[in-house]
C-alpha cells in the first residue's frame, strides 16, 4: 500500500497519487492518504467503531470517488475517522459494487494531532487506471 502527495499539483488543495497491486489495495492506500491529510499519525486513530457501508459506481474511477466522499461525510457527519478497511468490489454490470467494513474513532484533538479539514474530493484531474504493477489513482482534495 503505497501513497505519494505532490506539493506541485495544487495550490489551496492537496494532491496525491496512490498506488496498489489490486484495486482493493488501490481503495486501501487513497483512503491512507485522504486520512493522512487529516491526521499526523494514522496510528493514533483507535478502532473501536466498526462502519460497514456500501458503495456503487459506474466504473472504478466512480466508485473510487464515492468511496472517499462517503470517508470525508463520515468525518463532517459523524466526526469519524478511520484507520483500517476491509474491502470488496466486483465489477458488475452495468455497475461496480463495494462493501466496506471501516475501523476508525471520533475525532480526538487530544490523542490525534489534527492537520487540515478536508472539504470534499476534487473531481479535477482525478482519474483511476491499471498499470502493468496493479491500479493507480491521482486524487485532489479540498481543504
Amino acid at each position: 500500500m503505497t501513497y505519494r502527495y505532490h506539493e506541485d499539483v495544487a495550490i489551496a488543495d492537496i494532491a496525491f497519487d496512490a498506488e496498489g497491486k489490486t484495486v482493493e489495495e488501490l481503495f486501501q492506500s487513497a483512503a491512507a492518504a485522504l486520512t493522512n491529510a487529516m491526521v499526523k499519525d494514522i496510528d493514533k486513530i483507535g478502532q473501536s467503531v466498526i462502519k460497514r457501508f456500501c458503495i456503487e459506481g459506474t466504473d472504478a474511477e466512480m466508485l473510487l470517488y464515492h468511496f472517499l466522499q462517503e470517508l470525508v461525510f463520515f468525518k463532517d457527519a459523524e466526526r469519524l475517522l478511520f484507520q483500517r478497511y476491509e474491502v470488496d468490489i466486483r465489477q458488475q454490470i452495468p455497475e461496480w459494487k463495494m462493501h466496506v467494513q471501516a475501523y476508525g474513532d471520533e475525532i480526538d484533538a487530544g490523542k490525534q494531532e489534527l492537520l487540515a479539514d478536508v472539504k470534499a474530493v476534487s473531481l479535477h484531474n482525478f482519474s483511476v487506471w491499471r498499470t502493468p504493477e496493479g491500479w493507480r489513482a491521482d486524487v485532489i482534495i479540498d481543504v
